[in-house]
């Protein structure tokens, strides 16, 4: 099982007020029991593996295996799906698909996503180009097409 599903969605940024080279923004989803889960602003979406509009992930982290069940880990996601991880509670730098692959990481094997992916919303927002851009990016609503909305029912809608 590989977990979490980590995408590369852009081409490396450069900060040119700070002279910051970004690795990337990173989308992040994870990979468990024969189905990807991700987190955008509608909310907690499931498809087959690689199969948003994204494609492939460049880069995949195996964090382990998981004794969780599929029932319960069905369960969990819908209570995240109607507290935590509600499509209006999707911010671009501060809940986010990071924010929902990381809790999932931790729910399932203990181990968190990679700080470098987690940490760089503070780090670009650190910057005075992040602070200038932040109104425009608050407004941003991202949810990768190609998933379908997660539902107890069957793992999809």
């Amino acid at each position: 099982m590989e977990i979490p599903h980590v995408f590369w969605i852009l081409a490396p940024v450069f900060d040119h007020l700070n002279g910051k080279q970004l690795d990337g923004i990173w989308h992040t989803s994870i990979i468990v029991h024969k189905d990807e889960f991700f987190y955008g602003s509608g909310g907690i979406s499931s498809c087959a593996p690689g199969g948003t509009l994204l494609g492939p992930p460049d880069s995949v982290v195996d964090l382990g295996n998981t004794e969780v069940t599929e029932e319960i880990f069905l369960e969990y996601l819908s209570s995240l799906g109607e507290s935590m991880f509600r499509g209006e509670s999707y911010n671009l730098f501060e809940h986010n698909c990071n924010t929902f692959s990381n809790e999932v990481a931790q729910f399932l094997t203990g181990r968190k996503i990679p700080s470098y992916i987690t940490d760089l919303p503070s780090e670009v927002l650190a910057t005075p180009f992040g602070q200038a851009l932040r109104p425009l990016l608050d407004s941003i609503q991202i949810q990768p097409p190609g998933g379908n909305t997660f539902s107890r029912h069957n793992g999809q809608s």
